[in-house]
């Protein structure tokens, strides 16, 4: 009886992203024999573009508030988190000389303000003992024996051919960016090994509002203001911190925080606004009682440039033309009316969402491999044996704040850990 060939890898690693990177590390550091195959030219492509192309690495808070902002189900990275953490992949990216920085919100940047230099410390780390790299491969299928992953079917430029391995790992990410090789390809194996994968929507994506309003305040950042979100005249939500006017909308952390919910909501037809409030540390009456005090000790001077106390620039045109206000009129002629509206929409700037960009601008994806056909201890599919999955294909996603890479690097750690078969 003819006997098998030995597999010459023992774990192959289908994208060479964040959690690939890290799986394919980890398991070579194990001593596994590794493949890493990546379908784009090098390896990285969409970590250089993170945080604008500073990369916001991590979130430097304990497990427990990462949970907090982490979606459907933040609690099954528990182990995950507990294998490889914030500290550790900082001290990955230190040792190799990228010193980082923790800014406002607790996110953690290298101080270069250069997403290449974590690409490069990471490949630096991951090496090339134990491990072969693949560029421009496609995956086109898994090889599956009696339920158990064995192998991958590839084909590039030249040929098809087939690589067997004890495990498989898939950290081909989801369908966000998909310029920089993130196309849903990961969804197509998924299902091929059974699994069922939850409808992939766009996720911490800015949001396209209706009229000319945003258009004419492109540009413009507010800090410290309230958003809201309104779904068939009913408040869904709010973020404080910090927004941005484009040319299309909305966009800045508040409102890709609050997309995922606004995707969904537009998705099953409801009506969707935002709504800005401008001076959220104060009531209503208080707010009143200021911009009345203002108008009686500036009551000879116009009403445009009262306002510049209270507004930036930029602003000051559009509420004039909004609340058909003269600007040039003395501000003692601004009566209570005036003032009562002047009031209300500093308190609720709003704005009709009509759309957004979809995953051509969409940081991340959600929807995925549902996390109840995963083993959270090691990564492994509960359906197929030596399967294991790994970063944004899972549906997991989080707010945005540096969540979201550190769930691809440590569910990269613990699944080529566990695809090597290493000790815990």
């Amino acid at each position: 009886m003819k006997k098998k060939a030995k597999p010459l890898y023992d774990v192959i690693v289908i994208g060479a992203g964040a959690s690939g990177l890290i799986a394919a590390g980890r398991a070579a550091r194990a001593g596994a024999r590794v493949l890493l195959l990546e379908k784009m030219e090098r390896a990285g492509r969409k970590l250089l573009i993170t945080g604008k192309g500073r990369c916001n690495i991590t979130h430097d808070a304990p497990a427990s508030e990462y949970y907090r902002h982490i979606y459907p189900n933040g609690r099954f990275l528990k182990h995950a988190f507990h294998a490889f953490f914030a500290g550790d992949i900082l001290k990955i990216l230190n040792e190799r000389g990228v010193e980082t920085t923790t800014e406002r919100g607790k996110r953690v940047f290298p101080v270069s303000n250069r997403a290449g230099d974590v690409v490069e410390a990471l490949k630096e780390w991951m090496g090339n003992q134990n491990i072969h790299v693949e560029y421009n491969v496609r995956v086109t299928g898994l090889l599956l024996d009696d339920d158990r992953a064995c192998g991958v079917q590839v084909s590039d430029k030249q040929e098809r051919r087939e690589y067997h391995a004890g495990g498989v790992v898939i950290c081909t990410g989801g369908k966000s960016y998909p310029a920089t090789g993130s196309a849903g390809d990961g969804y197509t194996l998924a299902r091929q090994a059974g699994h069922l994968v939850t409808e992939a929507r766009p996720a911490l994506v800015p949001l396209v509002t209706a009229g000319d309003v945003a258009g004419r305040l492109q540009g413009l950042g507010l800090k410290n203001v309230r958003a809201v979100v309104w779904m068939d005249g009913k408040k869904q939500g709010e973020e404080f911190g910090e927004l941005m006017f484009a040319h299309y909308g909305l966009t800045g952390p508040i409102i890709l925080t609050l997309s995922r919910q606004v995707v969904q909501a537009l998705s099953e037809g409801h009506q969707v606004e935002i709504g800005i409030d401008l001076k959220p540390a104060l009531d209503e009456k208080k707010l009143d009682n200021r911009l009345l005090r203002d108008i009686d000790s500036h009551g000879k001077k116009q009403i445009e440039n009262v306002f510049k106390m209270w507004l930036p620039a930029k602003l000051i045109p559009v509420f004039l033309d909004l609340l058909n206000i003269d600007g040039k009129k003395p501000c003692n002629q601004m009566g209570a009316k005036d003032r009562r509206k002047t009031m209300l929409l500093m308190k609720d700037f709003r704005f009709r969402v009509t759309g957004h960009p979809g995953f051509k601008e969409a940081i991340i994806t959600a929807g995925g491999v549902p996390t109840t056909e995963i083993n959270s201890r090691t990564m492994e599919s509960k359906l197929v044996k030596n399967l294991y999955f790994a970063g944004e294909l899972i549906d997991l996603d989080a707010d945005t704040g540096g969540f979201n890479l550190q769930i691809a690097f440590s569910t990269g750690w613990l699944a080529g850990q566990s695809a090597a078969g290493a000790p815990d």
